[in-house]
Protein backbone atom coordinates (compact mmCIF):
# COMPACT_ATOMS: atom_id res chain seq x y z
CA UNK A 1 0.00 0.00 0.00
CA UNK A 2 1.40 3.42 -0.98
CA UNK A 3 1.28 5.83 1.93
CA UNK A 4 0.51 9.53 1.80
CA UNK A 5 4.13 10.30 2.55
CA UNK A 6 5.37 8.04 -0.24
CA UNK A 7 3.11 9.91 -2.66
CA UNK A 8 4.59 13.18 -1.40
CA UNK A 9 8.13 11.91 -1.94
CA UNK A 10 7.31 10.62 -5.43
CA UNK A 11 5.88 14.01 -6.42
CA UNK A 12 8.95 15.85 -5.12
CA UNK A 13 11.26 13.56 -7.09
CA UNK A 14 9.32 14.16 -10.31
CA UNK A 15 9.32 17.97 -10.15
CA UNK A 16 10.94 20.11 -12.79
CA UNK A 17 11.83 23.61 -11.58
CA UNK A 18 9.94 25.15 -8.66
CA UNK A 19 6.19 25.18 -9.39
CA UNK A 20 3.88 27.56 -7.52
CA UNK A 21 2.14 26.00 -4.52
CA UNK A 22 -0.64 27.37 -2.34
CA UNK A 23 -0.23 26.20 1.24
CA UNK A 24 -3.35 26.40 3.36
CA UNK A 25 -2.25 27.26 6.90
CA UNK A 26 -4.17 27.04 10.14
CA UNK A 27 -1.50 28.79 12.23
CA UNK A 28 2.14 29.84 12.30
CA UNK A 29 3.41 26.90 14.41
CA UNK A 30 1.95 24.28 12.07
CA UNK A 31 3.19 26.12 8.99
CA UNK A 32 6.74 26.53 10.30
CA UNK A 33 8.01 23.01 9.58
CA UNK A 34 5.90 22.70 6.42
CA UNK A 35 7.39 25.88 4.95
CA UNK A 36 10.90 24.77 5.84
CA UNK A 37 10.35 21.62 3.79
CA UNK A 38 8.25 22.98 0.94
CA UNK A 39 10.22 26.11 0.05
CA UNK A 40 13.10 23.89 -1.05
CA UNK A 41 10.96 22.52 -3.89
CA UNK A 42 8.17 25.05 -4.52
CA UNK A 43 7.48 28.74 -4.92
CA UNK A 44 5.12 28.90 -1.94
CA UNK A 45 2.29 31.26 -1.02
CA UNK A 46 0.54 30.84 2.34
CA UNK A 47 -3.26 30.91 2.32
CA UNK A 48 -4.76 31.79 5.70
CA UNK A 49 -8.39 30.69 5.52
CA UNK A 50 -9.89 29.50 8.82
CA UNK A 51 -13.55 30.39 9.43
CA UNK A 52 -13.65 27.67 12.11
CA UNK A 53 -11.67 29.81 14.58
CA UNK A 54 -13.71 30.76 17.63
CA UNK A 55 -13.75 34.54 17.23
CA UNK A 56 -12.16 37.40 15.29
CA UNK A 57 -9.69 38.21 18.09
CA UNK A 58 -8.23 34.69 18.00
CA UNK A 59 -8.32 34.69 14.19
CA UNK A 60 -6.38 37.95 13.98
CA UNK A 61 -3.86 36.80 16.59
CA UNK A 62 -3.08 33.67 14.59
CA UNK A 63 -2.95 35.62 11.34
CA UNK A 64 -0.57 38.17 12.85
CA UNK A 65 1.76 35.39 14.02
CA UNK A 66 1.60 33.78 10.58
CA UNK A 67 2.66 37.02 8.93
CA UNK A 68 5.44 37.59 11.49
CA UNK A 69 6.88 34.12 10.94
CA UNK A 70 6.90 34.48 7.16
CA UNK A 71 8.40 37.98 7.25
CA UNK A 72 11.06 36.94 9.77
CA UNK A 73 12.19 33.78 8.00
CA UNK A 74 11.33 34.26 4.32
CA UNK A 75 10.92 37.99 3.74
CA UNK A 76 9.29 38.64 0.38
CA UNK A 77 10.06 35.12 -0.92
CA UNK A 78 6.77 33.87 0.55
CA UNK A 79 3.51 35.79 0.32
CA UNK A 80 0.75 35.51 2.94
CA UNK A 81 -2.72 35.70 1.44
CA UNK A 82 -5.22 36.93 4.01
CA UNK A 83 -8.92 36.15 4.04
CA UNK A 84 -11.66 37.84 6.01
CA UNK A 85 -13.00 36.13 9.10
CA UNK A 86 -16.46 34.70 8.51
CA UNK A 87 -17.50 32.05 11.03
CA UNK A 88 -20.89 31.64 9.34
CA UNK A 89 -19.16 29.62 6.61
CA UNK A 90 -17.94 27.13 9.21
CA UNK A 91 -21.24 26.80 11.05
CA UNK A 92 -23.09 26.30 7.78
CA UNK A 93 -20.65 23.56 6.73
CA UNK A 94 -21.05 21.58 9.97
CA UNK A 95 -24.78 22.22 10.47
CA UNK A 96 -26.46 19.24 12.12
CA UNK A 97 -23.11 17.88 13.34
CA UNK A 98 -22.54 20.27 16.23
CA UNK A 99 -23.02 17.58 18.89
CA UNK A 100 -20.61 15.09 17.35
CA UNK A 101 -17.27 14.50 19.13
CA UNK A 102 -13.83 15.67 18.07
CA UNK A 103 -12.31 13.71 15.16
CA UNK A 104 -15.77 12.86 13.85
CA UNK A 105 -17.38 13.66 10.49
CA UNK A 106 -17.74 17.24 11.77
CA UNK A 107 -13.95 17.59 11.48
CA UNK A 108 -14.09 16.02 8.02
CA UNK A 109 -16.50 18.73 6.88
CA UNK A 110 -14.22 21.40 8.37
CA UNK A 111 -11.20 20.02 6.50
CA UNK A 112 -13.25 19.93 3.31
CA UNK A 113 -14.43 23.53 3.69
CA UNK A 114 -10.91 24.88 4.09
CA UNK A 115 -9.32 22.70 1.44
CA UNK A 116 -12.00 23.47 -1.14
CA UNK A 117 -11.55 27.20 -0.65
CA UNK A 118 -7.81 26.69 -1.07
CA UNK A 119 -8.26 24.67 -4.25
CA UNK A 120 -10.58 27.33 -5.69
CA UNK A 121 -8.08 30.10 -4.99
CA UNK A 122 -5.23 28.09 -6.49
CA UNK A 123 -7.23 27.40 -9.63
CA UNK A 124 -8.44 30.99 -10.05
CA UNK A 125 -4.96 32.42 -9.56
CA UNK A 126 -2.93 30.00 -11.65
CA UNK A 127 -1.01 28.13 -8.95
CA UNK A 128 -0.01 24.63 -10.03
CA UNK A 129 -0.33 22.90 -6.64
CA UNK A 130 -2.20 23.20 -3.35
CA UNK A 131 -1.88 21.47 0.00
CA UNK A 132 -2.43 22.11 3.72
CA UNK A 133 -0.52 22.20 6.99
CA UNK A 134 -3.30 20.27 8.73
CA UNK A 135 -1.60 16.88 8.42
CA UNK A 136 1.31 17.97 10.62
CA UNK A 137 -0.86 17.62 13.71
CA UNK A 138 -1.06 14.20 15.40
CA UNK A 139 -4.69 15.08 16.17
CA UNK A 140 -5.70 15.35 12.49
CA UNK A 141 -6.70 12.48 10.23
CA UNK A 142 -4.17 12.61 7.38
CA UNK A 143 -6.05 9.96 5.39
CA UNK A 144 -9.18 12.11 5.38
CA UNK A 145 -7.21 15.24 4.49
CA UNK A 146 -5.57 13.57 1.52
CA UNK A 147 -8.79 11.89 0.40
CA UNK A 148 -10.45 15.31 0.28
CA UNK A 149 -7.48 16.91 -1.46
CA UNK A 150 -7.43 14.25 -4.15
CA UNK A 151 -11.15 14.63 -4.81
CA UNK A 152 -10.75 18.42 -5.13
CA UNK A 153 -7.82 17.92 -7.50
CA UNK A 154 -10.19 16.15 -9.88
CA UNK A 155 -12.91 18.75 -9.41
CA UNK A 156 -10.79 21.89 -9.88
CA UNK A 157 -8.07 20.44 -12.12
CA UNK A 158 -5.24 21.75 -9.95
CA UNK A 159 -2.60 19.41 -8.49
CA UNK A 160 -2.95 18.39 -4.86
CA UNK A 161 0.30 17.68 -3.03
CA UNK A 162 -0.51 14.56 -1.05
CA UNK A 163 1.30 14.74 2.27
CA UNK A 164 1.62 13.74 5.89
CA UNK A 165 3.79 16.48 7.33
CA UNK A 166 4.03 14.87 10.76
CA UNK A 167 6.33 12.21 9.25
CA UNK A 168 10.09 12.39 9.80
CA UNK A 169 9.55 14.30 13.06
CA UNK A 170 7.63 17.09 11.33
CA UNK A 171 5.47 17.79 14.36
CA UNK A 172 8.51 17.85 16.66
CA UNK A 173 10.25 20.23 14.26
CA UNK A 174 7.24 22.56 14.37
CA UNK A 175 7.55 22.69 18.16
CA UNK A 176 11.28 23.45 17.89
CA UNK A 177 10.70 26.25 15.38
CA UNK A 178 7.86 27.67 17.46
CA UNK A 179 10.27 27.94 20.36
CA UNK A 180 13.01 29.44 18.21
CA UNK A 181 10.76 32.21 16.89
CA UNK A 182 8.68 32.56 20.07
CA UNK A 183 5.46 31.83 18.21
CA UNK A 184 2.08 31.90 19.86
CA UNK A 185 1.02 28.24 20.14
CA UNK A 186 -2.67 27.91 20.87
CA UNK A 187 -3.81 24.93 22.95
CA UNK A 188 -6.83 24.00 20.82
CA UNK A 189 -7.47 23.44 17.12
CA UNK A 190 -9.53 26.54 16.54
CA UNK A 191 -13.25 25.88 16.77
CA UNK A 192 -15.58 26.37 19.70
CA UNK A 193 -15.92 22.62 20.12
CA UNK A 194 -12.19 21.88 20.33
CA UNK A 195 -11.72 24.80 22.73
CA UNK A 196 -14.48 23.62 25.05
CA UNK A 197 -13.09 20.09 25.08
CA UNK A 198 -9.81 21.45 26.48
CA UNK A 199 -11.59 23.00 29.46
Amino acid sequence: MITNYQKYQNTIKSLSGKPRLLLHSCCAPCSSACLEKLTEYFDVAVYFYNPNITNSEEFNKRLSEQKRLVETVYGDRVKVIETEYNSNEFYLAIKGKEDLPERSIRCYECYKLRLENTAKYAKENGLEYFTTTLSISPHKNADWINEIGESLQSLYLVNFLNSDFKKENGYLRSIELSGKYLLYRQDYCGCLFSRDKRR
